[in-house]
């Protein structure tokens, strides 16, 4: 009979120090600086390594950390984590509402209608921040934790751009119509070009899930469809993609 194997670890921890299912992770340098440097982030606990930590302006928290060795950041973390010598245990960032960000909307809103992959959402995230969105509004319902495989993909994004979870994204988008707000579902059904749909007030631009695209019913509350004009040798872009592509082109 085959003999299961075990992972070792060395150190003090024999398995992991807490558990990785049920805690709330973000690791790698880029999402633990920007998660550390935010005042509204609470930081529950912090793994680094002695090289990871020597690279970090000593702030008054990582002054009281002592290092770790790097297996036994590993063997804190969801499998296949690539943590560059660096993870903190969080709690969520308070959500924020919608009205609130309606009473100073400086850049465009993004609405994700059943986009779910991690890592393209946190990719969404990083271009929301390189673009100037104002905020990513998802359902509460079936939407990834903001952490772990997200927030690396986000590069600490999710610690700069607003995150506005909503119950129903059409009565949100009915909610936004009614604040003077102009939704533009991004779509391959129409002929009509992003560039074209867009004037100058305020934009949500709604995307939906790969393949599946916009919900019917979260289509029909859109007041324009617009598409991304693209080569026809390629059917359709990565999500995360036409994110990127729609809000550069939202800026301009």
């Amino acid at each position: 009979m085959r003999q299961k194997h075990q992972k070792k670890s060395s150190g003090k921890f024999t398995k992991n120090p807490t558990n990785s299912t049920a805690k709330l992770w973000v690791w790698g340098t880029h999402a633990a600086t920007a998660a550390l440097n935010n005042p509204n982030r609470k930081i529950i606990e912090v793994l680094i390594t002695r090289n990871t930590l020597a690279q970090f302006d000593k702030t008054a928290l990582l002054e009281k950390i002592n290092p770790t060795e790097p297996d036994q950041i590993t063997d804190a973390l969801p499998y296949g984590a690539v943590h560059q010598g660096i993870a903190l245990h969080v709690s969520p960032n308070p959500p924020v509402a919608l009205e609130t960000i309606l009473q100073n909307q400086t850049g465009p809103l993004l609405m994700l209608d059943g986009i779910t992959d991690p890592r393209n959402i946190g990719a969404i995230f990083r271009s929301a921040a390189a673009f100037g969105a104002a905020g990513v509004i998802t359902q509460e319902r079936h939407m990834p934790t903001l952490g772990g495989v997200l927030a690396k993909a986000a590069a600490g994004a999710i610690e700069r751009v607003p995150h506005i979870p909503v119950v129903n994204l059409s009565r949100t988008l009915e909610k936004l119509a009614d604040a003077g707000v102009h939704s533009i579902g991004l779509t391959g059904e129409t002929s009509l070009s992003l560039s074209e749909a867009k004037d100058e007030r305020a934009v949500v631009l709604v995307l939906g899930a790969e393949g599946k695209g916009m919900r019917p019913n979260v289509k029909k509350h859109c007041e324009t469809l617009a598409r991304i004009p693209i080569s026809s040798h390629m059917e359709s872009l990565n999500v995360a993609s036409a994110a990127s592509v729609a809000l550069y082109e939202l800026s301009r």
